[in-house]
């Protein structure tokens, strides 16, 4: 009988007692965050229980997700080298930045490597949770409520979209980009992309291919990066010892002129930062489509008359779809809103994960960072477990992290003077990140990352579980993802 099966069948006994599971933490989320700690929990002996709203691990790479943001042409921002969990690098065949399809195999490989899917109630979102002295109270949706010592929130930053108002009536359609699939509801229209972070670039070039017109807004300008160096991902290239800022900016500048040159010749505006102090544009075949005239460059829009978007040159061109490619916000439905500190719409975390004020309490993936996200939750879970283990076996140095979250401030920022905007407030150098947690570590005694941590569980390998290559006809039947 699966975790589901059995909740089930007690409830429909007509009991609603308090499930007591206050010895174990409740993981919310089966995405690549919520994974994470699963392994850490598992590799560490902490008891936990985990739900899933959707049928199956994967999160928000599972296009058959209801509410997922992804499209059928999403690739990694970041290239397979550099973005794996610790220890269980992506095959080698995957592309150097892998797709969507192969993101969600590599992530279910994962589970299934380390025997995480047992343990995931499937299909049962959790309706809230509240905090009742030393304990969480989570209610699971049709399933009796339940009291756990900590919760870890892994559900996710992409699932509310930011929309906004502009004034006039529009007889065409407007749409957020997470409703967006396939370039093929572009076909024969008229379309205007408003908003250019990395996955507005990817719908533009899909439009750029497939509309009969194709069209982006943009605010303000972007640097550009080339996701190849010499043939190599751009971002293999910050493997090692962090560069001086300085170093970085002058040799990113210098090879950017020679691939790139001058974006403004292209429509673009001149960037408004220096570089690397937002979010970089890492989408040369934009580049590609601009130089072709397959897509048009116009100003902020500011409303819309019948069949017209206007914008903010009194320009106005006739569109059929307008999709707002204009990111989310940080929304964590289940938890009461005063239970964070916001500041820009973004919870006030220590190190991302430790909420102040609220003992046990625990974010992971809320974050915005400039290299390798995946291995970044496995630190944080990392801490994350120790800590809790602390709680028990070692309160004195658990009372020390208890006085870290309360006080201490870092600048995690690298260094960076980063736009300011909703979405870089908090931004994380990884460098940085990793070279602080380090100390801390190193200042309580907890334990590195290492490969034995989790000799002890599943059936790890040194490759991802279907590292080789599926036939096409293995594709076909649905046995690789």
């Amino acid at each position: 009988m699966t975790n589901k099966t059995a909740a089930l069948a007690a409830t429909n006994t007509g009991t609603a007692e308090m499930v007591d599971r206050s010895g174990a933490v409740c993981i919310i989320g089966a995405g690549p965050a919520g994974l994470s700690a699963a392994r850490m929990f598992a590799a560490y002996g902490i008891d936990y229980d985990q739900f899933e709203r959707h049928s199956d691990v994967g999160g928000l790479w599972d296009i058959d997700n209801p509410g997922t943001p992804m499209y059928e042409s999403a690739h990694f921002i970041s290239s397979r080298d550099m973005s794996g969990f610790f220890n269980y690098p992506m095959p080698k065949w995957f592309g150097d930045y892998p797709t969507r399809r192969q993101i969600l195999q590599y992530t279910r490989a994962f589970a299934d490597a380390f025997g995480l899917r047992d343990k995931v109630t499937y299909s049962t979102a959790v309706a809230s949770i509240h905090q009742d002295g030393e304990h969480w109270i989570v209610e699971p949706e049709g399933l009796a409520p339940r009291r756990y010592r900590a919760v870890v929130c892994a559900t996710g930053t992409n699932w509310d979209p930011k929309c906004p108002q502009h004034p006039g009536e529009f007889n065409g359609e407007v749409r957020h980009s997470s409703t967006y699939r396939s370039p093929r509801e572009f076909d024969g229209r008229r379309v205007l992309i408003v908003g250019l972070g990395n996955s507005g670039a990817d719908i533009a070039t899909d439009a750029a291919q497939n509309a009969a017109e194709a069209f982006i807004s943009v605010r303000r300008g972007y640097h550009i990066i080339p996701k190849h160096i010499l043939g190599r991902p751009t971002d293999t290239f910050d493997k090692g010892p962090a560069a001086p800022l300085w170093l970085l900016r002058l040799g990113i500048s210098a090879l950017n002129r020679v691939i790139i040159g001058d974006v403004t010749r292209l429509g673009l505006p001149k960037p408004d930062h220096k570089l690397l102090e937002s979010h970089p544009l890492v989408n040369t075949q934009l580049v590609h489509h601009l130089q072709h005239g397959d897509i048009a460059v116009k100003p902020d829009v500011v409303g819309f008359e019948g069949d017209a978007v206007v914008f903010a040159d009194g320009s106005r061109e006739e569109i059929d779809l307008v999709l707002y490619a204009t990111g989310y916000n940080y929304t964590i439905p289940y938890v009461p809103n005063d239970y964070f500190t916001w500041s820009h719409g973004r919870p006030q975390q220590y190190l991302t994960a430790f909420t102040p004020g609220r003992h046990n309490l625990i974010t992971l993936g809320y974050l915005e960072v400039n290299s390798s996200a995946y291995t970044l939750f496995d630190q944080i879970s990392n801490m994350v477990a120790q800590y809790l283990l602390d709680q028990e076996a070692r309160p004195d140095r658990a009372a020390q992290f208890d006085h870290l979250i309360a006080t201490d401030r870092p600048d995690l920022s690298g260094g960076l003077n980063m736009v300011k905007s909703d979405r870089h407030t908090g931004y994380l150098d990884s460098h940085t990140y990793r070279k602080y947690t380090a100390r801390i570590r190193k200042q309580l005694g907890w334990r590195e990352l290492s490969p034995d941590l989790f000799a002890g569980i599943g059936r790890p390998e040194n490759e991802a579980a279907g590292a080789s290559r599926p036939s096409a006809l293995q594709r076909g039947k649905g046995l690789h993802v």
